[in-house]
């Protein structure tokens, strides 16, 4: 299978060819969100070398292609240049209309003329009521697929629409420029349609393309960036020889993430692999950013570097990958975070290991870093829940660059402090965090925050240097007040289930409480070797105020001192 790919826009390919959508395609299927926020990024990333994936196609001959991959895009496209159009020529301008119309129609080879998107599915809908540049002389029969495009050019109308009539309404402007100023207007949206960016991969012939599209359509969705970048690096790095060290490399690097025990991507390595080095862009946007920085002089610098992060990147969502026990400290600080579910702090611990691995910070700087970016999303993420518009997210990418550009272990040492004081400027309240802290709360029936109350009763019991006959992982969480006694007067389930509540066992101690008196279960906890918590001590009897108070009680020591930064 021969397959050819090249960087180009939209208004090259509609130039230069014509498209053909063979029945195997899906209907056109875009809805108002779809179309909006298409609009909303051209508007948005108006100027800029803006990307919109890849396109597959084969070859019918050599101006005709069909479309394996990319319709969606393609038929949106075409849409929105006819409304464009129609909109030129309602304002009188003629010339700009049949330009335009170029792209939409126009005579091929032989003279004769042919729309440059041309479909089967939904014939002749399309060509008469949205391609053509007159009045349409054919009746249709409306479709699901038609009613699709009706609604795409009305909305894509009603855009436009509302753009022209913003001109009218701005009394900045003078009578005289109105339709200057809106001819003007749509310029700018047909430039920033035409200079759209995209991958044209173009395959010899339609038995391919069929392979092709099965395998695009089990994905269900474009060509990851994993295959841009990987199609990008293929065309700088040439194999020299016998050996294709590039192909090697790259097996190399995505044999690490997909080998991985932990659920990451190798989409989202290189994502973060970028924001822990350069400039943070959002996701769709980073392919352009990737094609520009990358050329063939640094392309093997940029590849090793890869490779050798997807070690890092891995290590610190696979806690069991490359650390030793003598680092255990760090790699719980980083289960931590993976059990808080979190992203944010990504491209900083991914810029943090990379330093301790590359010797520019010793392991204490790292272990001690890492552990204040866990003790604040305790009390940010994991209890209070907080809201970040998205200065958390630039604050660590800010720090993974600066760090990633240390020159020496001081400067490194500076920018570290710089995060951590950050970090303790922005953790909540402790109002705030006792109000969720009391919220937190398990029992047999509501088990969903099981894990993190898991993991705070072991942080409460080594604050304490709690004593147990079995490890951690053998001891199961106790409810003082039994949760079969939750419909005693005074009780519920919320209270049975707080923290305050709770305790940690081994399941063979447990049996043994399960009948007796609180105070003989205290006495039994002694003899077995267990550190009776010193809140217990001296208790004869066990209420729903013991509760209250103690899970207080526990707040203030989990804010004050256990999480403090």
């Amino acid at each position: 299978m021969k397959i050819e790919s090249k960087d180009t826009d939209i208004e090259s390919l509609l130039d230069g060819s014509y498209f053909h959508i063979p029945r195997f395609q899906r209907p056109y299927s875009w809805d108002d969100e779809n179309i909006n926020d298409f609009w909303n990024d051209l508007i948005v990333n108006k100027g800029e070398d803006y990307f919109i994936g890849s396109m597959v196609v084969y070859k019918k001959s050599k101006q005709q292609y069909g479309v394996v991959d990319g319709q969606q895009r393609l038929t949106t496209i075409t849409i929105l240049l006819c409304v464009l159009r129609d909109e030129f020529a309602k304002l009188g301008n003629e010339d700009l209309a049949k330009g335009l119309h170029q792209l939409i129609e126009r005579k091929d080879r032989n003279n004769v003329n042919e729309y440059v998107l041309k479909t089967e599915t939904s014939f002749p809908y399309f060509q008469e009521h949205i391609q053509k540049f007159s009045d349409p002389e054919v009746e249709t029969t409306i479709h699901a697929e038609e009613n699709n495009l009706k609604n795409a050019h009305t909305v894509f109308k009603g855009l436009v629409m509302s753009a022209l009539t913003a001109i009218d309404s701005d009394t900045t402007i003078p009578a005289d420029k109105k339709i200057e100023t809106k001819i003007n207007k749509l310029i700018e949206v047909r430039n920033a349609v035409l200079n759209l960016n995209v991958i044209f991969v173009t395959l010899d012939n339609e038995d391919d393309a069929y392979v092709i599209f099965e395998t695009l359509n089990t994905r269900g969705k474009d060509l990851a960036l994993t295959d841009l970048v990987k199609n990008h690096f293929s065309k700088h790095l040439k194999a020299q020889g016998a050996v294709d060290h590039t192909k090697i490399k790259w097996k190399q690097m995505l044999e690490t993430i997909h080998h991985s025990s932990a659920d990451i991507s190798s989409d989202d390595f290189i994502y973060h692999f970028w924001a822990s080095r350069y400039e943070s862009v959002p996701l769709k946007k980073l392919f352009p950013k990737v094609r520009k920085e990358i050329t063939k002089t640094n392309a093997k610098d940029y590849l090793d570097a890869l490779l050798s992060d997807a070690k890092i990147y891995r290590s610190i969502h696979e806690t069991s990958y490359v650390w030793d026990k003598n680092e255990v400290e760090a790699s719980r600080s980083l289960a931590s975070l993976q059990l808080f579910k979190l992203s944010q702090p990504t491209p900083a611990v991914l810029s943090l290991v990379r330093a301790y691995r590359n010797n520019v910070i010793k392991f204490a700087k790292l272990r001690d870093t890492l552990n204040a970016i866990e003790k604040f999303h305790f009390v940010f993420t994991a209890v209070t829940s907080s809201r970040s518009s998205g200065g958390i997210s630039a604050m660590y990418s800010s720090f993974a660059r600066k760090l990633y550009e240390a020159k020496n272990p001081q400067n490194a040492s500076d920018e570290i402090h710089a995060l951590i004081a950050k970090l303790r400027d922005k953790r909540p309240s402790f109002d705030e965090f006792k109000v969720a802290f009391k919220e937190i709360y398990y029992t047999n029936s509501n088990s969903k925050q099981k894990n993190l109350v898991r993991y705070i009763l072991r942080k409460f019991s080594e604050h304490y240097l709690y004593k147990y006959p079995v490890d951690f992982d053998d001891l199961t969480i106790e409810h003082i007040h039994p949760q079969s006694k939750s419909n005693e007067a005074g009780w519920d389930e919320n209270a049975v289930g707080r923290l305050g509540n709770l305790i940690f066992l081994d399941q063979k101690i447990n049996g043994q409480l399960d009948t007796k008196t609180f105070k003989e279960k205290l006495s039994l906890l002694e003899t077995q070797g267990y550190s009776v918590p010193s809140f217990l001590k001296g208790k004869t009897s066990w209420d729903v105020s013991d509760v209250e108070s103690h899970t207080e009680e526990m707040a203030q020591v989990a804010y004050n001192n256990i999480w403090k930064i």
